[in-house]
């Protein structure tokens, strides 16, 4: 099947396909194979090297993205941490596929309803988040040349709360797979609040640009109270919305939280899961496996419970925990799909935040304003009394 999928025919849409073998992660196309390390230059087992490079901090500066910006080849490509990051989605033994496709990133279908490029891509821009720490405790440093990883965001956010390094583990006591980013941070002291926002789909090189050149005078607010760092954060694999929102909230990679991608199947069940639908999105979490142990129980765990919630999970699906949460509201309400809460969300054309009552005519813009003025507002209700304030909020 692989030198099937890697024909010369297939070339113009088959970018990598990767797979396990014996513990070790392969990758290969139309040019050849490799035995992927997680350290050093992968090992050429066929034929030439598919991998341009495995740079975290390929393309950049922006400028060198804009002048490429879909490579037409693997080898004019980067795909940063590729070892570790395959090695953990294919580790779960019911959930992980045998094998995956990655489209290239001139691959257009719009027959299908898809789009030009391949969301979900292990290839460096694909997989690059934006990650920007402001505030108490990190130091104004503007913008840094280096990288992180998602996974990391959630053990350095449950250090600022005040969990103890030690108990950074999951439910069975195993060390995460991120860090604490300790070099971005000024001291180890806990806060009277953390907050975590997550910009889902945003694109780092056009986030800080839009930043620096005055579009964006929040973010820039935020960057010069803080800092960013170029090469962001490199996302799990696939690198796509739930596998690395269940992956920054417990601080672990698929192949341990479980949650391989928006679709998966499940051997074990027999059950085909679609767990980012308007349908089962609010029961995301309990596809998490036993293991996984999200931030919000970890803050719990040391935290004495007072007259407020401790932690505030707003409009996200991996909610488990959580003393205050959105998803938690629909699942209490009875309802599913996209009708559920409907009576709570508020009118679109009326809120304040809009700038062009034309975009509503789109369905999809139209929920999406009702559903941030809703996130919004719990905002301004949990905020509205500092001191009953949570002390982390996602």
């Amino acid at each position: 099947m692989i030198d099937a999928l890697c024909a010369p025919d297939l070339a113009a849409i088959v970018d990598l396909v990767v797979w396990l073998e014996g513990g070790t992660p392969y990758a290969a196309n139309h040019l050849g194979r490799v035995r992927l390390r997680d350290e050093g230059s992968a090992e050429v087992v066929a034929d030439g090297n598919p991998l341009g490079s495995e740079d975290p901090m390929a393309f950049l500066p922006y400028e060198s993205e804009l002048a490429d910006p879909s490579p037409r080849v693997s080898t004019d490509n980067a795909y940063p941490l590729a070892a570790t990051r395959l090695r953990s989605f294919f580790a779960d033994p019911d959930r992980s596929p045998d094998l995956a496709i990655v489209h290239t990133p001139r691959h257009f279908f719009p027959e299908q309803g898809g789009h030009v490029g391949e969301h979900g891509s292990l290839d460096v821009i694909q997989s690059r988040a934006p990650l920007i720490l402001s505030g108490a405790g990190v130091p104004r440093r503007g913008y840094v040349d280096s990288f992180a990883r998602l996974v990391d965001v959630g053990p350095t956010l449950a250090h600022l709360a005040g969990v103890p390094d030690d108990d950074l583990v999951d439910a069975e006591g195993v060390a995460l797979d991120g860090r604490v980013l300790t070099e971005h941070l000024s001291d180890g002291g806990s806060r009277k609040h953390v907050i975590g926002i997550l910009w889902d789909g945003a694109h780092c090189g056009d986030l800080l640009h839009l930043a620096e050149v005055g579009e964006l005078p929040g973010v820039a607010r935020l960057i010069e109270r803080g800092l960013a760092l170029r090469g962001g954060a490199v996302a799990e694999f696939p690198s796509i919305t739930l596998t690395n929102h269940t992956a920054i909230l417990t601080g672990t990679g698929p192949g341990r939280h479980g949650v391989m991608g928006n679709v998966y199947y499940d051997r074990a069940t027999g059950e085909r899961v679609v767990p980012n639908d308007q349908s089962t999105w609010h029961r995301s979490s309990e596809r998490l496996r036993p293991a996984a142990r999200t931030i919000f129980e970890m803050v719990a765990d040391h935290t004495e419970a007072g007259g407020g919630p401790r932690t505030a999970c707003v409009d996200e699906a991996i909610d488990r925990g959580a003393d205050y949460a959105t998803m938690a509201l629909i699942r209490g309400s009875g309802e599913n799909g996209a009708d559920a809460l409907d009576d709570a969300l508020p009118d679109p054309t009326t809120s304040p935040y809009l700038r062009n009552a034309a975009f509503l005519d789109d369905s999809s813009f139209r929920w999406g304003v009702r559903v941030d003025d809703l996130g919004i507002a719990q905002m301004l209700d949990l905020f509205a009394d500092p001191a009953a304030a949570p002390l982390l909020t996602w």
